[in-house]
């Protein structure tokens, strides 16, 4: 049997890297997958139709607590259940940390709206019915901007240690539902293609000489999601690069 046969596992953002990445690993695992984007819908669709096994997608902002709602409705509707939540929808934008007036209130404030609030109130819906599955899990997507002065924004990484953060009091508090974390470097996806300037950097700097892939990530996240007695966990994957900053 599959690690994660009949289980049912909502992506956030997995309509392109990272959470395509783990859609496409936990459905060759064998769960049903729950394929998600904000806006871009046809991309969606098409990872979804891709998949080994059964799938649906389902276009919803998390940053609007209705259609979070609806998200975890069309998940039990269509499955009847709910397993794994992987909270990886975020946003962000490039500001230099030492402009402040660049770091607009529309941008903290949108910052937060996604990262922070989002993923707080789909996993606040989501957690009656992971209360119901033998293994009911969340996994975070965060960032090591969350744990070392670093990353795109002030906000942004402000809004990441805040996820860490929450991870460790929802294990604490949501147990026997486990709440655990990946905080990835650099990654190379769609969102960061043009950052060619960071990806050399960090290919200097780091230890294992690159920056990541989507996949390298996955692997975390599948690993913290099938580990049934981890919780609280907040996991970095950066090819060592917190090791020398």
């Amino acid at each position: 049997m599959a690690e994660l046969e009949e289980r049912v596992a909502i992506v956030t953002g997995s309509s392109s890297g990272i959470g395509e990445a783990v859609a496409r690993r936990m459905s060759e695992a064998g769960a049903r997958v729950v394929v998600n984007s904000a806006t871009s819908v046809s991309a969606g669709e098409e990872v979804s139709e891709s998949l080994p096994g059964e799938s649906i997608y389902v276009q919803s902002d998390i940053s609007d607590q209705d259609q979070g709602q609806a998200l975890i409705a069309a998940t039990i509707d269509r499955f009847g259940r709910l397993d794994i939540l992987v909270n990886n929808a975020g946003w962000t934008t490039q500001v230099a940390h030492e402009d402040l007036d660049a770091l607009t209130d529309e941008i903290f404030r949108r910052t937060f709206e996604v990262n922070v609030f989002g993923t707080w109130w789909l996993t606040r819906s989501a957690m009656p019915h992971l209360r119901k599955s033998p293994d009911g899990n969340v996994v975070m997507v965060t960032s090591i901007a969350g744990v070392r002065p670093i990353g795109s924004s002030i906000a942004y990484s402000m809004s990441k240690a805040a996820l860490n953060q929450m991870t460790v009091l929802l294990a604490k508090s949501c147990g026997p539902v486990r709440v655990n974390a990946v905080a990835p470097g650099l990654v190379r996806t769609p969102w960061t293609t043009d950052w060619d300037e960071m990806h050399k950097q960090v290919s200097e700097i780091a230890p294992l000489g690159r920056s990541a892939t989507p996949d390298d990530i996955a692997h975390a996240i599948i690993a913290l999601a099938t580990n049934t007695y981890a919780t609280g966990e907040v996991m970095v994957v950066d090819g060592g690069l917190t090791q020398v900053l």
